[in-house]
């Protein structure tokens, strides 16, 4: 397969497993065997079952020029092993229009076989490897397969390594394992992710602050223009425009499709990278290189051949991929605008629950926002004449960025120090250096200080007074957050300053708003024992934003903040603690998959606990138990609602002292 078709075809199966189709869904299931012709040569057969209504392509296409897909095989570790001889055969197949692609294709339906001769080189090679890369569609979608297999020669059947751990290992596992009982008495509700939408307009908004940018906003006449002109024929031209411009959407899509391998592997492992120190601190960096980048004191690009290449791709390919490449110069040549809100789409995204959707969701908006003026206004090439010129005020934009990046910055060091118990940003402290930053913005915007690529300011625009005056208003808005008093709580701000208890000031306890709670399963659980009182058990998380949001703005309130305080024991859970736990309480734990995971910190150990006892690994999650450990309320999912909360916690109660078994329920 060519390198540029191969291109294509991935870019358009992961068109369709983007949006809506399942990815656990694969039509077709592969029965593979090894036939020995000689002491050196060996037949490979890979029979492939699709299920009724699908059908499977060809390793060679029809139309060479067409964008239909082809199955691909690759046969690994040959080096030195063995040589292929010949080409993988396969039955023929008659030529069919596909109404998919519209065009002629050779497709399969039932079961094929593709079969491959090797010679064997080395007498020792006991084993091969292959990669299969294949569509199954039926007339209305296609699923992307990517198979690997591994077939002994001699026959065998491969046996795969099971994981095993020692018997203190089994020991402290089975102490994670809480036999919650109330399951059956109550059906379980599948947990929505909180509103997708939502993370999709922050990303459109994010894709128009792109536009008002230097690198971006010059280009939409010029590259109009040239579509509209270049052409010969204005129809064609606006249906390049509109190609450019979806090119464009689906390249900021598919920069997300890598979290969503990383997700199936692991459900946790975006959570880890949210919270992982490392990350963040890099993170900080970078933010604050591009804050200053921002502020004209230096430009960050990607390397110029990146985009040199990509022209000459474009220039010299043409057609649908010439466009492509155009998009993707245009996404290269743009990066040091686009990157930081990228970055911030990126880590508010892996700190949400959402995960990898919610990044797709929010990569979709950015791309959508970016790519319309180029298509509307190809359409409407009228409107360019009421376009703004550029100028002074692009910078201007660029500027106040930079001052927004460096508030962000702040987010990102904040959740290392939070996870690994620094104290070097507590909460007045990260307070304060907003409101530092606030008030070198303000002095920006009227004029008082400048920066290398402003020009001399004639007057105040009208742009920049009004922004001025909002971020007076903000800046007013933060100054109670430094002092130790009820208006101290900034609601609006819920989850990226530090929590509350994260202070300057000497707290009762460090636990939320000073309430009295565990942070150790087995100590709470005797606590509760002790006092005679119901259990929330909260997973929670020093760097999770919804659960500061839950704490300051749900549990702050005077009747839940009493029902907490005076009728439940709270166990706080952090699952993204990363403190060491004592090497004699370390341990490997043995994942249902076969899989292991080390459990070496306070976090791993909670995180292990929920995902074990709960199936769910998002946080905050609330669960309301007796002592027994049966679930006292039912599974729901409400937004931040202070009356429904205290009415959940109520129930709850009533439960426990009817010793009623009931449910869980969840906030997101």
């Amino acid at each position: 397969m060519a390198v540029h078709q191969r291109l294509l075809f991935v870019i358009l199966t992961l068109v369709f497993t983007t949006f809506g189709f399942s990815q656990n869904f694969n039509p077709a299931s592969w029965d593979n065997m090894v036939e020995k012709i000689s002491d050196s040569e060996y037949k490979i057969i890979m029979t492939v079952t699709v299920e009724d209504g699908y059908s499977i392509y060809s390793q060679y296409k029809v139309d060479k020029e067409g964008f239909a897909p082809e199955t691909y095989f690759e046969f690994k570790n040959q080096e030195g092993n063995y040589t292929l001889i010949g080409k993988t055969t396969e039955p023929d197949a008659k030529i069919k229009y596909d109404p998919i692609f519209e065009e002629d294709v050779k497709k399969f339906q039932g079961s094929v076989s593709f079969t491959q001769k090797i010679n064997l080189i080395n007498p020792d090679f006991k084993q091969i490897e292959i990669t299969a890369e294949y569509q199954t569609c039926n007339d209305e979608r296609c699923i992307l397969g990517d198979e690997t297999f591994k077939l002994n020669l001699d026959g065998s059947e491969v046996i795969n390594e099971v994981a095993t751990i020692d018997e203190r290992s089994k020991t402290l596992s089975e102490k994670l394992k809480l036999d919650i009982t109330g399951w059956d008495k109550y059906e379980k509700q599948n947990i929505e992710e909180k509103s997708n939408f939502s993370i999709f307009i922050l990303g459109f908004l994010g894709g128009l602050i792109a536009l008002l940018t230097p690198c971006v906003f010059p280009m939409i006449p010029l590259t109009v223009s040239f579509f509209t002109k270049s052409s010969g024929d204005s129809k064609k031209g606006v249906f390049n425009s509109i190609l450019y411009g979806f090119f464009i959407f689906l390249i900021y899509v598919l920069l997300s499709i890598p979290f969503h391998l990383l997700d199936s592997l692991d459900p946790g492992i975006l959570n880890n990278i949210s919270t992982n120190v490392t990350l963040n601190i890099i993170f900080f960096i970078i933010f604050i290189a591009f804050a200053f980048s921002f502020f004209g004191y230096y430009e960050l690009t990607l390397p110029q051949s990146w985009s040199a290449k990509m022209d000459s791709k474009a220039n010299k390919i043409g057609g649908f991929i010439g466009v492509f490449f155009m998009a993707l110069t245009l996404a290269i040549v743009s990066f040091s605008c686009t990157g930081p809100i990228l970055g911030t789409l990126l880590g508010s995204s892996l700190t949400a629950d959402g995960g990898a959707v919610q990044l797709s969701m929010g990569m979709a908006g950015f791309g959508l926002a970016l790519a319309l003026p180029f298509t509307l206004f190809a359409m409407f090439p009228k409107w360019l004449n009421s376009l703004p010129k550029s100028g002074g005020w692009l910078n201007t934009v660029k500027v106040v960025l930079g001052f927004i990046e460096l508030a962000l910055a702040l987010k990102f060091l904040s959740n290392a120090d939070l996870v690994e118990h620094w104290s070097l940003l507590k909460r007045e402290i990260f307070i304060g250096l907003w409101i530092i930053i606030g008030i070198g913005l303000i002095l920006y915007l009227f004029g008082k200080i400048k920066f290398p690529h402003d020009g001399p300011l004639q007057k105040l625009g009208k742009g920049r007074i009004t922004t001025g005056i909002l971020v007076v208003a903000f800046v007013i808005y933060l100054i109670p957050g430094l002092t130790n008093t009820k208006y101290a709580n900034l609601k609006l701000l819920s989850g990226f300053p530090p929590p509350m208890f994260y202070s300057l000031y000497e707290k009762n306890s460090e636990c939320p708003l000073d309430l009295n709670c565990s942070k150790d399963w087995e100590e709470g659980l005797a606590k509760a024992k002790a006092e005679n009182k119901p259990i929330l058990l909260d997973f929670t998380g020093w760097a999770c934003v919804n659960c500061r949001k839950m704490e300051e703005q749900v549990w702050s309130t005077s009747d839940v903040y009493d029902m907490l305080s005076d009728n439940y024991v709270i166990i706080s859970l952090y699952v993204d603690d990363k403190k060491e736990l004592p090497q004699d309480e370390q341990f490997d734990f043995l994942r249902a998959n076969g899989t292991v995971k080390q459990i070496e910190t306070i976090g791993d150990k909670w995180a292990t606990l929920q995902t074990v006892n709960f199936e769910n690994n998002s946080q905050p999650y609330y669960v309301l138990l007796n002592h027994d450990l049966e679930l006292l309320n039912v599974t729901n999912t409400y937004e931040p609602n202070a009356e429904a909360y205290f009415k959940w916690l109520e129930t709850g109660l009533k439960n426990f002292e009817a010793g009623s078994k009931v449910n869980t329920f969840q906030f997101k």
